[in-house]
C-alpha cells in the first residue's frame, strides 16, 4: 500500500532533508531522528516523501551505525552490568542472545 501524503504536512523534502542531516550531526541514530521528526516537527514518516533518512545521511556524508554496531556496544553494557548483578538472570539471558545474534551474523557473511 502506497502511503499518501498527509494533507496537514507543509514541510517540503528539502526542509526534511535539512533537518535530517543537522539532526545527524548531532550524532542521532536514523530512529531516534524519526522520532524527533514525528514528535517536534509533526511529520509523521519521512516515507511520505519517498525518501530514507539512512539514505539522506549517506548523500550528507554522516556516517551511520550499523545494527551490528549498536548490538556490540549493547553486549559490551551488559557485560559490565552482569559483572556488577550476578543475580540479574534477565540480563544474563539479553546478553546470551545478543551473542548469538552477532554469532548467526557472522556465519552468514
Amino acid at each position: 500500500m502506497a502511503e499518501q501524503k498527509a494533507s496537514w504536512v507543509k514541510a517540503k523534502p528539502e526542509d526534511i532533508k535539512k533537518i535530517v542531516v543537522e539532526l545527524g550531526k548531532e550524532n542521532l541514530s536514523p530512529e531516534q531522528i524519526g522520532l524527533k521528526l514525528r514528535d517536534e516537527h509533526g511529520i509523521p514518516t519521512v516515507k511520505i516523501f519517498k525518501i530514507k533518512i539512512k539514505k539522506i545521511l549517506e548523500e550528507a556524508g554522516i556516517p551511520v551505525r550499523t545494527e551490528a554496531e549498536g548490538r556490540e556496544r549493547k553486549i559490551e553494557n551488559l557485560k559490565k552490568h552482569f559483572e556488577k548483578n550476578k543475580h540479574d538472570y534477565k540480563a544474563q539471558r539479553s546478553l546470551v542472545k545478543n551473542v548469538s545474534l552477532i554469532n548467526r551474523a557472522k556465519k552468514v557473511n
